[in-house]
């Protein structure tokens, strides 16, 4: 069993400013690869490498069934490593910062372009299995499983998520803002397409810069809290148990998936209707701008919010505002891209709070489980909010492949007016629809409100007082 022994001596550096700033450095690694995958690899397999939306779609849902494997098992073996002086997760960090980067790069192997189309798909998923299902899942869990290492304060787990949220930020804005001017260019017919060997080189760039960002986490991150080796038995049924009779790990699970699934797709989408709708990849770097300074905004005055008001209480509010904008949007219909920017930034609003706290949300769901099951299981707890929201990512980038070929989308056809409009209503109705979900979730399924969780907090903080 695994369980919180005690804080490590005074004479340990105290939480503070290095802390915050080396845990947004990790973040802004994940994303590197994370949000490069979410945001083009469906645009590079489909006009690039000539593979059906549908397909490239179906195949990120498929592999993360896989997922639902590899991160409880990589949950599994966190949980029951020996900590080291470094502490137990920081290691996974330096372990896996090699082999994550050079997964990344082989999704985007434009070298294979004119192979045959089997092999193509073949590469496909090879390259995404392995990037996603193993490297990614080997350096995110142990990534996120820390923050309940470096303190066991509310407040400071509120700061970390915050800090973690502007790390993934800026990890966007290199994605979203920069790399747009670079990897698109105006083909003879004037229209917007992507280029396959700057998006290359583009992944080789952001894998080495993620490399760096993990070993600078790995550096400034201090590991407090003393988490024992799980030496318990593994039994499937109790870690099912476990699992599904825990409903706030239910609830932030299929939270997470619908946060997921309306973010991404609000994401993967750009790269269709800012080049084809509108006419404007630049416009796809505007707007990703937008919305890094509305986050960066919030993160200001999000931990003072949360802890006001609670977690779950702004994600609600913010939400609402998200979906009613979307809907909205949706009737209006407008091709003027200057009023599409009002309602996009609206509909940002509940992304970017939700963003910036839902981290602090997964530890207190993990302090829950403590209080609940007398069992703290940091690695496995985060591996299944980790495979909910690779989950989410998969089921954004199906649901849009699946509905652009519905619509009729190819790179032959992707500038006609009815497949434009297409594009237009599908990244209005998909994220919409999944905040008004997520509104319903987090009211009816997602317990953790303000008073439990303080009540949570105080109740460990009182058993770790006895214990030390």
């Amino acid at each position: 069993m695994s369980s919180v022994v005690q804080t490590r001596p005074s004479t340990v550096r105290p939480f503070g400013w290095r802390d915050k700033i080396g845990y947004a450095f990790g973040d802004f690694g994940n994303d590197l690869t994370f949000v490069l995958s979410a945001m083009f690899l469906l645009k590079f397999y489909t006009d690039v490498m000539g593979v059906s939306a549908a397909l490239v779609g179906t195949m990120m849902m498929l592999c993360r069934i896989v997922d639902a494997f590899t991160d409880v098992t990589m949950g599994q073996i966190i949980d029951r490593s020996r900590p080291t002086a470094k502490g137990k997760f920081a290691p996974w960090l330096r372990r896996m910062c090699g082999p994550v980067a050079v997964a990344s790069v082989l999704c985007f192997a434009v070298w294979f372009q004119d192979m045959p189309m089997g092999f193509k798909i073949f590469w496909m998923f090879f390259s995404y299995l392995l990037w996603g299902s193993v490297c990614y899942t080997g350096i995110n869990i142990p990534y996120g499983s820390m923050a309940s290492a470096i303190s066991d304060k509310p407040d400071d787990r509120t700061a970390l998520s915050t800090w973690r949220g502007i790390g993934a930020t800026i990890g966007q804005v290199v994605i979203g803002v920069v790399l747009p001017l670079f990897v698109y260019y105006r083909d003879a017919e004037g229209n917007t397409t992507l280029d396959g060997t700057k998006m290359m080189w583009a992944s080789v760039l952001c894998s080495v810069l993620a490399v760096g960002c993990y070993l600078i986490c790995y550096q400034m991150s201090t590991e407090r809290v003393k988490l024992e080796q799980t030496t318990q038995k593994f039994s499937l049924s109790y870690l099912l148990k476990y699992l599904f009779t825990n409903r706030a790990l239910v609830g932030i699970v299929i939270c997470a998936l619908l946060l997921l699934v309306g973010q991404l797709s609000l994401g993967n989408m750009g790269n269709y209707i800012y080049p084809n709708y509108f006419n404007s990849a630049s416009m796809l770097s505007y707007i990703t701008f937008i919305g890094a300074a509305i986050t960066l905004v919030l993160s200001i005055f999000m931990p003072a919010l949360a802890r006001k008001f609670g977690k779950k209480e702004i994600s609600m509010v913010t939400i609402a505002v998200s979906a009613a904008a979307l809907f909205t949007a949706f009737f209006v219909h407008t091709h003027d891209v200057r009023v599409w920017i009002v309602f996009y930034v609206f509909a940002w609003l509940g992304v970017a709070a939700f963003s910036l706290i839902c981290w602090a949300m997964i530890i207190d769901v993990i302090d829950d489980t403590e209080v609940r099951f007398g069992d703290r299981q940091d690695g496995t707890v985060y591996a299944t909010y980790s495979w909910a929201r690779k989950l989410g990512q998969a089921g954004s980038a199906g649901l849009t492949g699946i509905l652009l070929s519905i619509v009729g989308y190819t790179k032959e056809t992707g500038f006609d007016p009815e497949v434009t409009d297409g594009i237009y209503n599908i990244t209005c109705l998909v994220p919409g629809g999944a905040f008004v979900v997520l509104f319903f979730a987090l009211w009816f399924l997602y317990p953790l409100n303000k008073k439990r969780v303080d009540a949570n907090a105080a109740q460990l903080a009182a058993q770790r007082e006895a214990k030390a």
